[in-house]
């Protein structure tokens, strides 16, 4: 059994975020899923992504490295793409990581001031031509995450959408959600 800390997209903990956090739940783990956007939801990325904006980008990030203050160091940390930025900060900068998952989005490791420790396997996921991952950045952070783990995988599924694992958006695409899954399940199986 994984503890994953679990943080949400730019739409805020709706609840497809829950329902992926439940099928981990329900294959043995147990997810914690942090709300950074204090009970506010979006219903596009744009408007989500404003908030977050308002808010401020490292505010987001803290209120996400705080809610792991509370929690074991043994952890897995899994974002949805805004949601990758404290879990990236996280399995990055605390010691005792057990494994990261990032869903849709991924930064440089010189974001956050220090090398991707090789000792933390990753996963990377996103849709192979989604325009926010491979044109803004994160498709070559990504490759620059996996390549410095001792254990990392990039998967891209054929697309262009963002939240495509979120099963409560018009974004959905079953078949690649449930080789998602099917590839989480078995990274977090080894945890």
């Amino acid at each position: 059994m994984a503890e994953v800390l679990l943080f949400h997209h730019a739409l805020g903990l709706t609840p497809g975020v829950l329902t992926f956090a439940d099928r981990l739940r329900a294959a043995g783990h147990l997810v914690h899923t942090p709300d950074l956007f204090e009970g506010r939801t979006f219903p596009t990325l744009e408007q989500g992504v404003a908030y977050a904006g308002n808010v401020g980008f490292d505010k987001i990030i803290e209120r996400g490295t705080r809610t792991a203050d509370e929690l074991p160091r043994k952890l897995v940390y899994a974002g949805f793409s805004l949601g990758v930025l404290p879990a990236q900060k996280l399995a990055q900068t605390r010691t005792g990581a057990r494994g990261a998952l990032f869903f849709y989005a991924c930064v440089p490791p010189t974001e956050f001031g220090s090398p991707w420790p090789k000792e933390v396997p990753v996963q990377i996921h996103a849709m192979d031509a989604d325009a926010i991952f491979t044109q803004e950045g994160d498709l070559e952070a990504a490759q620059m995450v996996v390549e410095a783990a001792g254990q990392g995988e990039l998967f891209l599924y054929p697309g262009d959408k963002h939240y495509f694992a979120d099963p409560n958006l018009p974004t959905y695409d079953e078949a690649a959600a449930i080789l998602l899954t099917e590839r989480v399940l078995g990274f977090l199986a080894t945890r």
